[in-house]
């Protein structure tokens, strides 16, 4: 008795079956998770944020003294310029706006990465240099996705997808007139580079040089050449540290070790 006919006719009947299994192993993977994360993000925007009042722009790469910044999204209103930097993760998150790092604690083991307010600080930087824009018109917003839960008091400006329209909409008070948001809005459309596969590899290449702590640099701030330097006294004596070559006229410093 042959049971390839028999055989056949199943494989042929669970077919689906044997897509769905493939879908569901295709969304967990993080980069899908951060995909749709990023999504829900743009969907949000484009549905409860009035277009008239609120011009969304997503995936801005900016060239920058020392390289390239990439900005997941900026909304440009009348209300302030929103610089929002989205976070995949899951699990227990726990930081404030103080610390330099934040922790993510996933069932038994602990990670560490960078407080996101300072990471969107530059990206913050990079636009203010672009409009003219005076610091106190932009606002920093934090975005997680991914199921995480905060374990600490988070700023308002810290939320998950569900509350980001909130806290955009819970700032009334007109800083920009009109014609100040189509400027804005064009000068960032216009000088961001051309999102595709190239430009994110250029800023790989670019994040990757600056966490090697050895590579020469430019400066972030004013573009001239950093330094190695040696403090030499005080509790951190010895350390080195990388400043830059315009000091004291620029006094930007990055730690080493």
């Amino acid at each position: 008795m042959s049971f390839s006919p028999l055989l056949q006719t199943l494989i042929f009947e669970l077919w689906w079956l044997w897509l769905l299994v493939l879908a569901s192993s295709i969304f967990k993977t993080p980069w899908m998770k951060g995909y749709l994360g990023e999504m829900i993000i743009r969907l949000s925007a484009h549905f409860f944020l009035n277009a008239k009042d609120y011009k969304a722009i997503h995936n801005v790469t900016l060239r920058t003294p020392d390289g390239t910044t990439q900005i997941d999204h900026v909304v440009v209103s009348q209300f302030g310029i929103f610089v929002v930097e989205t976070k995949n993760y899951r699990g227990w998150i726990f930081g404030d706006d103080k610390h330099a790092t934040w922790t993510q604690k996933l069932f038994k083991t602990s990670h560490k990465f960078q407080n996101p307010l300072r990471q969107n600080y530059k990206h913050i930087k990079a636009l203010e240099a672009l409009t003219q824009v005076s610091p106190d018109k932009f606002h920093s917003v934090i975005v997680f996705v991914g199921g995480s839960q905060f374990k600490t008091i988070m700023p308002p400006n810290v939320t998950y997808s569900s509350g980001f329209v909130a806290y955009i909409k819970s700032k009334t008070e007109i800083v920009l007139s009109g014609a100040e948001v189509e400027l804005v809005y064009s000068a960032i459309s216009n000088y961001r580079l051309k999102p595709s596969t190239a430009t994110n590899l250029e800023h790989v290449k670019n994040v990757q040089k600056s966490q090697d702590v050895n590579a020469a640099r430019l400066c972030p701030k004013c573009g001239a050449a950093m330094v190695e330097r040696t403090v030499k006294n005080g509790a951190k004596a010895g350390s080195r540290f990388w400043g830059c070559s315009n000091f004291p006229k620029c006094r930007v410093i990055q730690n080493i070790s």
